[in-house]
Parts: C-alpha cells; sequence; structure tokens
C-alpha cells in the first residue's frame, strides 16, 4: 500500500551534506517526492511510496545524519501526489 508524508523539521540541517544523504536514502528505497528549505529555516520533505519504505525514510529523516541536529520534528499525512522521483529544490 502506497501513502505519502510530509514532513517540516528545524534544527542544524542547513548543509548540502543533509540533503544529499536524504536524496540518497529516499533514492535507495524507492521513495519520491522532494526537500526543501523553506524561506522562515524549516525544512520540508514530502515522501511518497511504499508505506514501508515511507516510514524508513521518516525515521532517517528524524535522526539526520551524522552532525545533523533535528530539533523539532512535525509530521502529517497527505495525499498522493504521483512524484516521479525525489528531488532537492532550491529557491
Amino acid at each position: 500500500m502506497k501513502k505519502a508524508m510530509r514532513l517540516f523539521l528545524t534544527g542544524n540541517m542547513q548543509s548540502l551534506f543533509y540533503k544529499q544523504s536524504i536524496k540518497d536514502v529516499a533514492d535507495g528505497y524507492n521513495v519520491r517526492g522532494f526537500l526543501r528549505i523553506k524561506s522562515d529555516g524549516k525544512v520540508e520533505i514530502f515522501l511518497e511510496g511504499e508505506s514501508g519504505n515511507v516510514d524508513t525514510v521518516v525515521d532517517i529523516c528524524k535522526a539526520g545524519p551524522k552532525y545533523a541536529q533535528v530539533r523539532s520534528f512535525e509530521q502529517k499525512e497527505e495525499k498522493l501526489q504521483d512524484f516521479k522521483d525525489f528531488r532537492i529544490i532550491n529557491f
């Protein structure tokens, strides 16, 4: 069964390393969507794919890679949007 989740995180995650590591994880679990840094500094991540894979990627996003510091974490279930891949969106 497929599902979609939207995450909002704050903390020390602005580096390219965090963004690229989450993209690599999402690609590895065949999860699609996007990651972007919002103007208020929050990291927004949209994930969709097989339920178990999305849950795994959500857990990895919460923990972050080495040296990332996630201070707050919000998640909410979303409707599927049929993304074709996972992208890092830069403004």
